[in-house]
């Protein structure tokens, strides 16, 4: 089995992998980046996993993982998914809190007690935050969202947060901006680079960032 170090290494890739591309190596650089590491330590991971069949690394040309490897980052990835919606569900943690949990939990329970979790959930769609949650066989469900970043004003619904910052989700709550909530942007000021939010599940409007809100995926309220 990978190490905890090996599966996070995995996780990473595969995020960067579904921006890119599937068929676009990861560049080290990136995944340095993201794991806060040097990009040495990244080379040397690199060479470790390619030996164990997960990844394809060519220098200069980034990394891709294999079959194999791409199936254990889906694993890992379903375990925090799972983990996270049982901390929020059953425990009642807030979905603030969750995400660092589920980091280190992620690598020391069982399939066993994933299936038992999955099953008392009632073999749940998607966690807190609203991404989906792969099935035990790897299947992913596709979601048809986009940015709000790239929205133009209407009416629509949330249904992923991509940013797992304990304060931006406290916001978001705050205005009840969560998986699920409709939702209506107002108004756009691209040169200042605010967008302007009606939120009616709390009766006001709020101002935010394009660039803050990028993280939020949302779909049309009538889809």
């Amino acid at each position: 089995m990978p190490s905890s170090t090996e599966e996070n290494y995995l996780k990473a890739i595969h995020r960067r992998s579904r921006d890119k591309g599937a068929e676009n190596g990861v560049s080290l650089g990136l995944i340095a980046q993201d794991l806060s590491v040097t990009p040495g330590t990244v080379t040397t991971m690199m060479k470790q996993l390619a030996e164990r069949n997960l990844v394809r690394y060519r220098s200069r040309r980034g990394v891709v993982l294999t079959p194999e490897g791409h199936k254990t980052a889906l694993e890992i990835i379903r375990r925090h998914r799972l983990i996270e919606l049982f901390l929020v569900e059953v425990l009642k943690m807030d979905w603030s809190e969750v995400h660092r949990e589920a980091e280190v939990l992620e690598h020391v329970v069982s399939d066993k007690l994933i299936q038992r979790i999955n099953d008392m959930l009632g073999n749940p769609a998607s966690d807190p935050h609203g991404a989906p949650i792969p099935d035990a066989s790897g299947a992913v469900a596709k979601m048809a969202a986009v940015s709000l970043s790239d929205c133009p004003p209407g009416l629509y619904r949330v249904v992923q947060v991509e940013d797992n910052t304990p304060e931006f989700l406290g916001w978001l709550s705050e205005h009840g901006l969560v998986p699920g909530a409709q939702f209506r942007i107002q108004k756009i000021d691209p040169p200042a680079g605010i967008l302007t939010l009606e939120c009616p599940a709390k009766h006001e409007a709020v101002s935010a960032s394009i660039q803050a809100v990028s993280r939020i995926l949302v779909a049309s309220a009538d889809e």
